[in-house]
């Protein structure tokens, strides 16, 4: 058969995920997270440290992800956790805590950069354009981010069969059964294995929204 690129179903470009399936397919919230914030609205510091403990590393990776500096990044990090304890009482245990933890990082990000900017003008005394130093939305950075990470997971979480049926629904667009002539496996094997790619991604991203 001659549909897909089954040799090289295992090799995608980058950048071309469907973000918004994968968004779609995952949990939004969780029970616990919903009444852990409940509680820190509610000034429970220990809910507040199991949500800091349940999120430092994967918001660390994100502002890593646009700092490119790791010190500056855990700074960022430890200071995003404080601005949520300060305004706990405005907390809403029904939202995403990682959209929000998210965006107060993505803030702080673009105060650092403008601080090291004016800072660099004082130096040099040379005017810049602004232009250059705008940053993009925050939800084109966190599309980005999760780009990279579902990449990331496909090429080293996922095994290999289930990786190369994967990227040929999601990447390649192909039907179910256009799969299993182009593979010479069954459809309900198919199934399955798109199956076992989501319950993997639902797993390693389930902090991210």
């Amino acid at each position: 058969s001659q549909l897909g690129n089954p040799e090289g179903a295992d090799k995608p470009n980058k950048k071309y995920y469907d973000v918004s399936f994968i968004i779609h397919i995952l949990i939004k919230m969780t029970d616990k997270d919903a009444i852990l914030l409940h509680k820190v609205k509610n000034s429970d510091k220990i809910a507040f440290k199991t949500l800091f403990f349940n999120y430092h590393d994967t918001l660390f990776r994100f502002v890593q992800y646009k700092i490119q500096d790791g010190d500056i990044a855990e700074d960022i990090t430890q200071e995003t956790f404080l601005r949520v304890w300060k305004m706990r009482s405005k907390l809403k245990s029904n939202k995403s805590f990682f959209s929000l933890i998210a965006r107060i990082s993505t803030n702080l990000c673009y105060d650092h950069s403008r601080h090291n900017e004016v800072r660099q003008r004082h130096e040099s005394l040379i005017p810049r354009n602004n232009d250059s130093q705008t940053n993009p939305p925050e939800e084109k950075v966190l599309s980005t981010f999760l780009e990279d990470e579902i990449q990331k997971i496909v090429e080293t979480e996922l095994p290999e069969k289930c990786r190369q049926v994967f990227i040929l629904s999601r990447v390649e667009k192909l039907s179910n059964n256009e799969i299993s002539e182009s593979l010479g496996i069954s459809v309900r094997t198919v199934e399955n294995q798109i199956y076992r790619a989501i319950k993997i991604l639902k797993k390693k991203l389930k902090n991210y929204l």
